[in-house]
């Protein structure tokens, strides 16, 4: 229970630029060994460039209805759903945790929404060199919005998630630290994205959500 343990032991929480967790230390050896296998392919290679979405979509940087799919580039991201979990027995193993009524009613009592009708949703994230967000706010689906960070390769801590105040103006980079992540509730000025930077070889992350739509892992 490495994940609800963190919740409870190694969590900091900060008011500003809006209500936001820190985790020290969710991860598990064997999830973050399955997070670092993973092929993931490289759009470079395939001369697709970054256009600041995560989905590679044209989405714009609002608060708006969301795609429950992913986005036109859902083939470029891999979900972790039934009939690819049997490769992943530990990351299945965290799911298992995040459906449990420990964990989601923890986590539901810090940010004040009920979870227990939610599902789990997780995707392994490789992001490499020209990679960016722009500032966005989630899917309102998204009752939680986390992301884990796996650094192999001591990539620069400024490579984590920057977070904006209302008017945009970058308040803080969240360190890009191996086994270190963090969480929000999605809302109107959620705004973070991370801007330009340099990534030597790649930036692993693994992307927790709950959310209203249907996946493979209901909570409860």
């Amino acid at each position: 229970m490495e994940f609800l343990n963190s919740l409870k032991e190694r969590l900091k929480y900060y008011k500003t630029p809006f209500d936001h967790w820190e985790l020290n230390k969710p991860l598990t050896k064997g999830a973050i060994t399955e997070i670092c296998k993973t092929e993931i392919i490289d759009l470079k290679k395939i001369n697709i460039n970054y256009d600041g979405t995560r989905a590679i979509d044209g989405g714009e940087g609002k608060f708006r209805e969301g795609i429950s799919s992913g986005g036109k580039a859902i083939k470029f991201r891999f979900f972790l759903e039934k009939n690819n979990s049997k490769a992943y027995p530990h990351l299945t193993n965290l799911i298992e945790e995040l459906r449990s009524k420990d964990t989601y009613s923890y986590i539901g009592d810090l940010i004040k929404k009920d979870l227990s009708k939610t599902y789990v949703r997780v995707e392994i994230i490789c992001d490499r060199q020209g990679f960016w967000l722009k500032p966005h706010c989630d899917i309102k689906e998204k009752l939680i919005s986390g992301l884990m960070f796996i650094n192999p390769f001591n990539e620069s801590e400024n490579l984590g998630t920057d977070l904006y105040d209302k008017n945009l103006q970058k308040a803080k980079t969240i360190p890009y630290k191996n086994n270190y992540g963090y969480f929000f509730s999605s809302g109107p000025d959620t705004w973070h994205g991370m801007e330009k930077k340099e990534i030597k070889k790649e930036r692993r992350c693994l992307q927790i959500n709950y959310v209203t739509f249907k996946t493979d892992w209901p909570a409860g």
